[in-house]
């Protein structure tokens, strides 16, 4: 299979390498590696070197300790304390040896909390699947979109001035591989006071359709216009963030609901008062004022007297 098919069959092209097209399953290897969290094999499998060989003859840099540590003085009393244990003789080393003593090294604790509970930084994590290789520590960390001052001191770049290669991307399109990059004078407004133009600091032409419509974003900054801006709207600095707001409009429901109540209540005491000066109930069926629910005693008189008892013989 060629990797011309091979790209054309998977669902993600961009993970095709030469290499795959000679696998015994293909479209098994590519569908493996497009799968979601799935951990790159690592890009020396196919060195025949072994694994950091050409780090043999680089100097390897000696520990630093981090600067939130090295701010306690630790790094300043150990030092203190070898060179104190270098000038002892022998006799003096076996004997503390035998009878050491404790506390030669201590830190406030106090400084030793704020340490690492104030100070602390957070060290540079890898993210998931990002592997390590050879020389990765002396590669630079890039961030698309941005140009640092030496970047645009080498390509000639005047203060605002575009890029040279904003003419192209408005005729080819933005890149693929930063779908959400925000370009100016692509898919975002450019800096204002700037213009469009293919004169010398000019930011070309913008790439719209033949109804002038923009093609790939809000290149004339439209939408900006149309969306508040958060940032001139007054911070209430009192209130923490997650504070559940005061619910008015539950209490004024609540108060409609108890002036209903009341009138409610009102109606149904000049309703009683109309009912108790008729009677509905007729005469006869009047429920009696004490009901005796207790079981009443059967009288003496109605107990059989003089019952005769078995008598055996």
């Amino acid at each position: 299979m060629k990797i011309a098919e091979l790209k054309q069959i998977c669902n993600r092209p961009d993970v095709v390498e030469v290499w795959d097209a000679t696998a015994s399953d293909p479209k098994l290897l590519v569908y493996l590696k497009s799968y979601r969290n799935t951990v790159p094999v690592p890009r020396h499998w196919s060195q025949k070197r072994k694994f950091l060989q050409g780090k043999r003859g680089i100097e390897k840099q000696p520990f630093q300790l981090p600067d939130f540590i090295a701010a306690t003085g630790i790094e300043k009393i150990r030092q203190a304390y070898i060179e104190k244990e270098d000038s002892k003789k022998l006799k003096q080393k076996q004997r503390e040896r035998m009878q050491p003593k404790m506390g030669k090294m201590d830190i406030d604790y106090q400084v030793l909390h704020d340490a690492f509970f104030k100070y602390q930084t957070k060290p540079k994590l890898t993210s998931h699947g990002d592997l390590y290789y050879e020389g990765k520590e002396f590669e630079g960390e890039m961030k698309p979109g941005m140009l640092s001052r030496e970047l645009k001191e080498a390509l000639g770049m005047p203060e605002g001035a575009p890029p040279p290669w904003l003419i192209n991307m408005q005729r080819y399109g933005p890149p693929p591989s930063y779908p959400s990059l925000k370009i100016p004078g692509l898919n975002a407004p450019i800096p204002p006071g700037a213009t469009f133009g293919y004169r010398p600091g000019e930011w070309g032409k913008p790439p719209v359709d033949e109804h002038g419509r923009p093609l790939y974003g809000d290149v004339f900054g439209i939408l900006q216009l149309d969306e508040p801006n958060y940032d001139e709207e007054p911070v209430d600095r009192s209130k923490h963030w997650g504070d559940l707001e005061e619910e008015e409009e539950e209490e004024e429901e609540d108060e409609e609901e108890e002036e209903e109540e009341l009138m409610e209540d009102e109606d149904m005491e000049a309703g009683m008062q109309s009912v108790d000066t008729m009677s509905s109930t007729p005469t006869g069926v009047e429920t009696p004022d004490v009901i005796d629910l207790r079981k009443q005693q059967r009288k003496e008189s109605e107990r059989p007297t003089d019952k005769q008892l078995y008598q055996g013989s």
